[in-house]
């Protein structure tokens, strides 16, 4: 049995997250969730080797809710790529100060998505050696 890395995947929008879970099943286990509230929730229990996280969401939107993951114990690591169909600086800017590792904008490009996955995926893969002071 091989093992598949876990993407947590938020958005509100339905079509959007069947796209995500279509565009990633084979290479990836996906769990959607369709809101910032459930992902917290989610994330009490467990932990994903990846968040994709949409910033536009109804309840509570994704800056605000990568605010509270990098407040909970055991998440400030986890890689997250925001999902986004509005190229507004400021939000970028907020996504990554708030340690964001990457930005898509929608709709994406499936093979965009995937190396963006991979590069940050490797890059959080670099970082956990190097704070354990393994060597690859």
């Amino acid at each position: 049995m091989t093992f598949k890395c876990k993407i947590l995947a938020v958005d509100d929008n339905s079509i959007s997250l069947a796209t995500i879970e279509q565009a990633l099943k084979e290479k990836y286990e996906v769990i959607p969730l369709n809101s910032g509230v459930r992902a917290l929730q989610y994330l009490k229990k467990n932990k994903p080797d990846l968040i994709l996280l949409d910033v536009r969401m109804a309840s509570k939107d994704g800056v605000e809710t990568l605010r509270e993951i990098r407040e909970m114990e055991d998440c400030q690591n986890i890689p997250v790529i925001m999902l986004t169909s509005q190229n507004d600086k400021h939000t970028v800017l907020e996504s990554f100060m708030l340690g964001a590792d990457n930005y898509i904008l929608k709709p994406f490009n499936v093979e965009d998505l995937h190396e963006r996955i991979e590069s940050v995926l490797r890059k959080a893969g670099s970082r956990k050696n190097a704070d354990s002071g393994e060597t690859s």
